[in-house]
């Protein structure tokens, strides 16, 4: 019987209290478990040092050591008595949650011990010990060598605990209790549920991210907090310590191994860090430097920051989010950070990069991280890959109304998480609550995040129009609209638009379902082409929204499949991309591209950025260069400008007006003034500005070329070059302009009232021309002994753009009032139905051709009128729809001759 009992597990009751162990024998092998489905990465996962990399790149040690790996595990009623010197009846793998199959548990428990054993390097001798966990969910209790040595509450924070006084010298054991309520209590836990469904998934209990040993000075740094500050040039830092009075910090920035600054202050005291000319942060460059900072008592961490200003300013008549003085339309996806193998945990570091790499890949230059937050090693990849980051605090319950004490955890955990994440570059956006889940006091919450962190946007609550109240506060207003996207609310003078939701087009794939056959989806589509069509359709629809409706920001629900929702651009154990990816990345880009930046040949118009004028442009008035307001068509036309490589160096830029080809804004007598150029060199200097970083983080600034120190300068409504000390009131605001779409869209000018015909250029085809029949446009021969119907049909009215008077639309002249429309791709006849999205489907915006002009969708990026077999749509290159979007001739077939009337 003896002999039995060493080999079965024994109930051991520990003050009353049952933990399966196992009396003088070895824990179980850890026994790996099969997730439902397995990601390329499953299988790579070390069972001995999983997760290798260091966990935390914003504070870095040379020496560490990891603690992940096969730990003793075991179920109990309570985490209050540890079984200190006892083996435990399981082994789990850290740090996959107990739920995961990588855990090699794979079912969730409310308590549970953890049990290991380690060693302290010789070398360490003379340090103090620090032990790090990345994340528990959500109380933990640690004990040393059968002492305690601390607890923490909080399921996305990291936090450390000095054990050095608990070590024994030799081999030490640690145990860590730890319960996880999930939603049988009110903390927040995002979309953990007990009985997932739905929306809802795996819990994520105990040990989720890498634990790790680190020796460090008595006196220690605990957290670098970077505050970039772009306009003054410098960089804030503060360094956080411990038992460091009196010590004296010293912070290093470098690049490439070059030291670039040096700043020195007492411990405790906010660093300013000059910067002067420094290379900024962006999605474009997401440049970062490195950064080590040291204690005079010895202690030396590493780390890393990139320089980049978060404000918000008017462009074309709307408040937006700029990013470093630009507006960047935020287009990301709903990331929901989970796994079929390791639920909250990525398998490997290789694929918590992956979902990002892939993003990045597609166009995408944001992700709003949705009610979780990641390990720090996700953050340096979104701050290396330059994504923009809305970042979620978990959610409380739903359906719950929040106790007292809830709602002093969750304020508790969300300064945490802010405190946590302050030194992240790409973060650019805070949001406490989701659609109403656990919502109270959000005005009251939406501010306090605001007062924690004034650095960055806030959205007090993301879906409010759908779900939950709108705090009425923050920085943004917040749609939530599924399939979409729909008409999305107006920014106000205080709050950016942004649709923080929408999409939802499923597709099951077999073979990669975690539920096979069960999916769903906001609208679920028949096969990849389909999905394709239907993404990219959705997709082009946005650039409307960003002109007419002052949208900032869209979010795509999701980029993979998560548990029962098939919504993803890619299944859920990241195996298939179901679409075509380079169509479904031109479609990104172009919708970008509505939002107009310094890129030779494009048009711009140049915004007053100083509090109280942001409704004025520069133009030019009588060869002057002067400030206004915008509104008839000559004001529109002279505030747009085409942007020209700098007539007298590369790197810098010269504008060309757009109604006066030919003359350029430049500089005489500190004067700006429009004139052509008379080829000399004199004149090409004084036509070209440098960009320059925003004297105000609003927008940039614009040196003269020849003049260095003298800027771009709106003074009076008059427009002049001028320095810093010559009427310094207002100086920055004054100099810093917003780069704005142009007043004018148009690159092609049509006559307002004019009757034209529109004949085709693709060679073979020129006898045809654009008509109606039976409400739908085509094409056919039309000459002038054709019928005087098929004549009328062929003849159109131009008048100033419905939706845009610098765009076009063109009314039949046989049909007064109907006009010329998209629906469905297709271009037919229609009388105005009185809604928000004819007029967008009946504007075009006219570019030069070769031959003649191009009509472009006003609100379907990427998309112009095009003739194909006889039919007219309105079509993109190599675009989804087939066979209209054809890459075969469509230059020519987008390319139509302005003709005399026929009718």
């Amino acid at each position: 019987m003896k002999k039995v009992l060493t080999w079965l597990a024994t109930a051991v009751l520990a003050a009353g209290s049952a933990i399966l162990v196992y009396p003088g024998a070895a824990s179980a092998a850890y026994i790996p478990k099969t997730p439902p489905l397995s990601t390329p990465w499953t299988s790579q996962v070390s069972l001995t040092n999983p997760l290798p990399e260091y966990p935390r790149p914003q504070l870095t040690r040379a020496d560490w050591q990891s603690l992940n790996g096969q730990w003793q595990f075991a179920a109990s009623s309570q985490i209050g008595t540890p079984p200190t010197g006892q083996n435990l009846a399981e082994t789990v793998l850290v740090p996959y949650p107990v739920e995961s199959a990588l855990s090699g548990i794979m079912r969730h428990e409310n308590n549970m011990f953890y049990r290991r054993t380690f060693t302290v390097p010789a070398s360490w001798s003379g340090r103090r010990v620090q032990l790090n966990f990345g994340a528990v969910t959500w109380r933990a209790n640690v004990w040393i060598n059968g002492v305690s040595a601390g607890s923490h509450t909080g399921g996305y924070d990291a936090w450390s605990l000095d054990v050095t006084p608990h070590l024994n010298g030799g081999t030490n054991e640690i145990i860590v209790g730890v319960h996880s309520p999930v939603d049988a209590a009110g903390i927040p836990l995002g979309k953990q549920r007990l009985n997932p469904s739905g929306i809802f998934y795996t819990a994520a209990s105990g040990i989720w991210q890498s634990v790790w040993l680190e020796p460090t000075a008595a006196g220690r740094i605990t957290r670098l907090d970077t505050v970039p500050d772009v306009p003054a040039q410098a960089l804030d830092l503060d360094v956080r310590t411990a038992n460091a009075a009196g010590q004296t910090v010293t912070a290093t920035v470098s690049t490439g191994g070059t030291t670039v600054a040096t700043a020195s202050a007492p411990a405790g005291t906010r660093l300013r860090i000059p910067l002067p000319n420094a290379r900024l942060w962006s999605p474009d460059d997401p440049f970062l430097y490195d950064l080590r900072v040291t204690l005079s008592g010895g202690d030396s961490v590493g780390g890393y920051f990139g320089m980049r200003s978060i404000s918000t300013a008017v462009v074309n008549g709307f408040l937006r989010p700029v990013v470093n003085g630009r507006f960047y339309f935020q287009m990301g996806t709903l990331d929901q950070g989970y796994w079929p193998d390791g639920i909250y945990t990525a398998p490997t570091d290789e694929a918590l990069r992956f979902d990002l790499e892939r993003q990045k890949a597609l166009g995408y230059n944001t992700v709003r991280k949705h009610i979780k937050v990641e390990p720090a090693r996700w953050f340096y990849h979104a701050d290396r890959l330059g994504l923009l980051v809305m970042q979620d605090m978990p959610s409380m319950r739903t359906g719950v109304t929040p106790s007292a004490a809830d709602r002093s955890t969750f304020e508790d955990e969300l300064r945490r998480m802010i405190d946590q994440l302050r030194g992240i570059t790409s973060i650019v956006q805070w949001i406490p609550f989701n659609e109403g889940w656990g919502e109270y006091d959000e005005a009251r919450i939406t501010d306090l995040v605001k007062n924690y962190d004034p650095t960055r946007l806030v959205n007090g609550n993301s879906g409010s129009n759908c779900c939950g109240r709108d705090p009425g506060n923050g920085d943004v207003v917040d749609d939530h609209i599924y399939v979409g996207p729909g008409v999305t609310a107006l920014p106000s003078a205080t709050r950016i638009a942004q649709l923080g939701e929408f999409g939802g087009l499923g597709l099951r794939v077999a073979g990669h379902e975690w539920s096979p056959g069960n999916g769903f989806s906001y609208e679920m589509v028949a096969d990849d082409a389909a999905l394709n069509r239907r993404y990219v359709e959705v997709t082009d629809t946005l650039q409307g929204l960003i002109r007419s409706r002052g949208l900032s920001g869209s979010i795509y629900t999701e980029p993979t499949d998560v548990e029962n929702e098939v919504n993803g651009l890619y299944t859920y154990d990241r195996q298939v991309f179901k679409m075509n990816f380079d169509q479904v990345r031109a479609a990104h880009l172009a919708v970008q591209g509505a939002a107009a930046w310094l890129r030779p040949g494009e048009s711009i118009s140049l915004g007053v950025t100083t509090p109280g004028f942001t409704d004025r442009y520069l133009r030019h008035s009588a060869s002057l260069g002067v400030t206004s307001t915008v509104g008839d068509t000559l004001s529109r036309q002279d505030t747009t400008f085409r942007v020209r490589a700098g007539l007298a160096g590369t790197g810098c830029w010269s504008f060309e007006s757009r109604n006066y080809p030919g003359r350029y804004l430049r500089h005489a007598n500190s004067r700006v003034r429009l004139d052509a150029s008379d080829g000399t060199a004199v004149f090409a200097a004084d036509a070209t500005f440098c960009q320059r970083t925003g004297k105000t983080a609003a927008g940039v600034s614009f040196e003269a070329y020849n003049q260095p120190g003298r800027f771009l300068r709106h003074t009076a409504g008059e427009v002049w070059i001028a320095g810093a000390t010559e009427n310094p009131a207002s100086f920055a605001a004054d100099t810093t302009w917003q780069v704005a779409s142009p007043w004018w869209r148009s690159g092609a000018d049509l006559t307002s009232g004019a009757r034209v015909s529109l004949g085709v250029t693709t060679a073979g085809f020129t006898d045809r021309y654009l008509r109606h029949q039976d409400s739908l446009g085509v094409t056919s021969v039309v000459t002038t002994a054709s019928d005087a119907t098929t004549r009328a049909d062929a003849t159109f009215t131009v008048r100033p753009g419905l939706a845009d008077p610098s765009c076009y639309s063109l009314e039949s002249v046989n049909h007064p009032g109907r006009y010329l429309r998209h629906s469905n791709f297709r271009l037919r006849l229609d009388a105005t139905d009185g809604g928000v999205v004819f007029p967008w489907d009946a504007t075009f915006c006219a570019e030069p051709g070769t031959g003649g002009v191009t009509l472009r969708s006003y609100n379907m990026a990427g998309h112009a009128i095009r003739h194909h077999s006889a039919q007219v749509w309105i079509a993109t290159a190599g675009g989804p729809h087939t066979p209209q979007d054809s890459a075969t001739g469509f230059a020519a077939d987008t390319t139509w001759r302005i003709a005399a009337p026929l009718g």
